[in-house]
C-alpha cells in the first residue's frame, strides 16, 4: 500500500496527525507512506519512522505574489508530484487548498465527508469521503479519517510513534544540564494568550522554588514578550531560537511545560513532557493536548470557550481576554507544581 497524506500545515494539526499514521504502520501490511508538508514544516513528518519521503510544498510564500510570478516553481511542484502513483491520496486537512493537491497527485483521493470537513466544499474534490462524527477530538478525527479510508479497525490505544533526530550543532544547545521548565506564551490568536503580567507571576513563582525556566518564543514579537516576561527575574531567560528539531529535544528534556493552545504545546506532549494547558478560546475537548501527564485549565466565563480569533471584550488595560481572570497565575503553579510531584 503507496500511501500520500496531505497534511500541509500548521504545527499542531501534524502533530494531532501523527498518531492516525502509527495506527495505519501498525495495522496496514507494507505501507509505505509519502507526506506533503508545507516547507517551513518539512523536517517534522521525518520524525515518523512509517514516512518514506516528505514532499515540501510552499503554497504560502505563492500567496504572498501572484500565481504567474510562481508559475515555474509549481510546474516544477506538480511535475515532482504526479511522478508517482499512489494507492490512496489522503487529504487530513480538509481545507479547499488541500483537496487542490490532492487533485495535483496520482491515486485515489479520500478525505473528510462535507458535514466534517474545516470547509465543506473540500470534500467535492475526493474520489470518497469518511465520516467521522461531530465534535471530535482533533487526534481523533484523523484517527477515524485514516481508518476508515484505509478499512481497519480503530485500535483502542493512542501513540505519537515518534523518532527524533540528533540534535542539530548549528544551533545553541537545545537543553541545558539543570533541571528546567518551559514556558510558551505565544500562539497564532490573540484570543488564546495568557496575559503577559499572569506569566511574569507565573515565572516568578517558578524562579522562587528554584527552578530555572525557558521562555519559547517563535516571533520577533514572542522574543520581546519572552524578553519582558522573564526581565530581572533570577534563572529565567528566554529560550534561543531554534530548529524545529532542536525545538523537539528541548521540550522532551523538560521536566515539565506550561502552554496555551500552541503547536510547541502539542509538541511536548506528543514527546512525552508532563504539561499544564490554558484554555479560554479553545476547547481542550477539541484541541487539548492529549498524552501522558497532560492537564488542562479552562478558563470560566460567559463566552468560554468562545472559537473566536479575538476577544469581542474591549482591552479596558486590566486583564484581557477577560475569561482568563478565572485562571490566575497561582492556580497554575499550583497544578504544576501538583504535576511535578506526581511524574
Amino acid at each position: 500500500m503507496k500511501l500520500l497524506v496531505v497534511k500541509t500545515s500548521s504545527f499542531g494539526d501534524i502533530v494531532h496527525a501523527f498518531p492516525a499514521l502509527t495506527d495505519a504502520w501498525r495495522l496496514v501490511d507494507g505501507l509505505i507512506c509519502d507526506w506533503l508538508v508545507e516547507d517551513a514544516f518539512a523536517s517534522m513528518p521525518a520524525w515518523h519512522p512509517a514516512v518514506r519521503k516528505v514532499i515540501p510544498v510552499s503554497m504560502r510564500g505563492w500567496r504572498r505574489a501572484p500565481w504567474l510570478h510562481h508559475a515555474p516553481a509549481i510546474r516544477r511542484f506538480i511535475q515532482r508530484l504526479r511522478h508517482e502513483h499512489y494507492d490512496l491520496v489522503l487529504d487530513a486537512q480538509g481545507l479547499l487548498k488541500s483537496a487542490v493537491l490532492s487533485r495535483c497527485a496520482r491515486g485515489r483521493r479520500t478525505g473528510f465527508a462535507t458535514q466534517n470537513a474545516r470547509e465543506p466544499l473540500a470534500a467535492r474534490l475526493y474520489d470518497d469521503t469518511v465520516e467521522v462524527g461531530p465534535d471530535r477530538h482533533a487526534v481523533d478525527r484523523n484517527r477515524l479519517l485514516f481508518a476508515g479510508a484505509l478499512n481497519y479497525a480503530l485500535p483502542e490505544d493512542m501513540a505519537y510513534g515518534l523518532r527524533l533526530p540528533a540534535v542539530h550543532n548549528d544551533d545553541e544547545p537545545a537543553a541545558c544540564p539543570d533541571p528546567y521548565l518551559v514556558f510558551i506564551p505565544g500562539t497564532t490568536w490573540p484570543s488564546k494568550r495568557w496575559p503577559m503580567p499572569y506569566w511574569r507571576a507565573l515565572t516568578q513563582l517558578a524562579a522562587n522554588a528554584g527552578w530555572r525556566v525557558r521562555i519559547v518564543s517563535g516571533s520577533l514579537d514572542e522574543r520581546d514578550t519572552a524578553g519582558r516576561i522573564s526581565m530581572g527575574i533570577e534563572n529565567a531567560d528566554p529560550a534561543p531560537w531554534l530548529s524545529i528539531d532542536n525545538l523537539a529535544h528541548m521540550l522532551r528534556g523538560a521536566r515539565a511545560v506550561v502552554s496555551v493552545d500552541s503547536g510547541p504545546g502539542h509538541l511536548a506532549a506528543a514527546v512525552g513532557t508532563p504539561g499544564v494547558s490554558i484554555y479560554g478560546a479553545t476547547d481542550p475537548a477539541l484541541t487539548g493536548t492529549r498524552g501522558s501527564g497532560q492537564l488542562h485549565l479552562r478558563a470560566d466565563f460567559e463566552c468560554a470557550p468562545c472559537r473566536r480569533r479575538r476577544c469581542r471584550f474591549a482591552d479596558t488595560g486590566r486583564i484581557h481576554p477577560d475569561c482568563y481572570a478565572s485562571v490566575p497565575p497561582v492556580q497554575v503553579w499550583r497544578t504544576l507544581h501538583g504535576l511535578i510531584q506526581e511524574h
